[in-house]
């Protein structure tokens, strides 16, 4: 079987790892703190902040931000679910916008009209690795004075004109396995705001800036060292990972001769960084998915539900239509494209789906 993820954890990490159980400093300690000074730079932000998910991570930036009950933030309803259960966390709540059909990304010519008077946030995802439109996204932000905190969960070093995702609002990160980099599990808060870092870090840690001495209400979402020590060892190796998952989406673009299937699109001016490499089809999605796990190509459908009709939400009174999202999520098939993939499965992959 090829699988849909596969995370490469190599003698580095495992030494990294037996460093620190050596040092006897297991919990947030000097590792956090390297890791974070690395990430940060990695960004392009002044500060980063380490930790313990990625769903920590959106739902600190959110509090950080003074975002509660009676707000209203802005997102897609075409991502993993955390991104509005953050959101639900801190009392505000979720407004969801369709999405761009070729990136997958919110439609920023579709949030003007959901604006109102409640709302206090955009929150965009970078989908699959795919950055969204933040040119406009920034310029709705800047008439309206909204603030911005992206879900880069899954794009670690994508860049929109240059600039990497995380660092045109407040950035959240994920370090899941299954990313393009892992701490085994974790998160991280990108900010150039030196207010929100310093709530931020208390926010994580019971509401204390010095131990013993609790300001505010907050939470034990900290980062170990032994998860910051094997962040370090994949941030070193994060530029390669994605040269590779960017190579291998490109062979399979070149590679799929199907006029049944739409391959990935990639805006102008974008570093599309492929934590997932999703086509479309058009009709038998289930058909096409079980003929590829048969014959042993790992897939993944990313998401078969969107948030607004979750049961959840729609406990919580949404109702709404979002036609883009909805006719997406029955037609999208992730396929393998993580730096273990070889020549020989690209191959195998596209002429499995070319004879469809």
């Amino acid at each position: 079987m090829i699988p849909i993820a596969k995370p490469i954890i190599g003698d580095e990490e495992r030494e990294a790892v037996l460093e620190v159980l050596n040092s006897g400093i297991i919990a947030q300690g000097p590792r956090v703190r390297e890791f974070e000074l690395a990430f940060s730079e990695f960004t392009g932000t002044e500060f980063a902040i380490a930790v313990n998910s990625g769903t920590a991570a959106l739902h600190i930036a959110l509090l950080a931000h003074d975002i509660g009950r009676g707000d209203e933030v802005i997102t897609t309803p075409f991502t993993f679910i955390s991104t509005s259960n953050s959101i639900l966390f801190t009392g505000a709540r979720p407004v969801f916008v369709d999405i761009e059909e070729e990136t997958f990304n919110i439609d920023p010519d579709r949030i003007q009209e959901r604006i109102t008077g409640k709302t206090r946030a955009l929150l965009p995802v970078h989908l699959y690795g795919h950055p969204a439109d933040m040119r406009a996204i920034m310029e709705i932000a800047e008439d309206h004075e909204l603030l911005v905190i992206e879900d880069a969960c899954q794009a670690h070093g994508a860049e929109f004109n240059g600039k990497r995702v995380g660092s045109f609002g407040t950035g959240c990160f994920s370090f899941y396995p299954t990313k393009n980099m892992t701490t085994s599990e974790g998160g991280m808060i990108t900010t150039d705001d030196k207010r929100i870092a310093e709530r931020a870090r208390m926010l994580r840690d019971h509401g204390s800036r010095e131990r013993y001495i609790h300001e505010i209400l907050g939470f034990n979402l900290r980062m170990t060292d032994i998860s910051a020590a094997i962040g370090l060892c994949q941030l070193r190796k994060l530029p390669e990972f994605n040269r590779r998952r960017i190579e291998n989406a490109q062979t399979l673009n070149r590679l799929i001769h199907n006029e049944r299937i739409i391959t990935p699109r990639i805006r102008e001016n974008c570093k599309h960084v492929f934590h997932q490499y999703t086509i479309r089809v058009t009709d038998d999605r289930d058909r096409i998915v079980n003929i590829l796990n048969e014959k042993g190509i790992g897939t993944g459908i990313y998401y078969p539900i969107p948030i607004h009709k979750q049961k959840l939400y729609k406990d919580l009174g949404y109702n709404e239509t979002l036609p883009v999202s909805e006719r997406l999520a029955n037609e999208v098939i992730s396929l393998p494209v993580h730096p273990s993939v070889t020549m020989e499965n690209l191959e195998y992959i596209s002429s499995v789906l070319n004879g469809l």
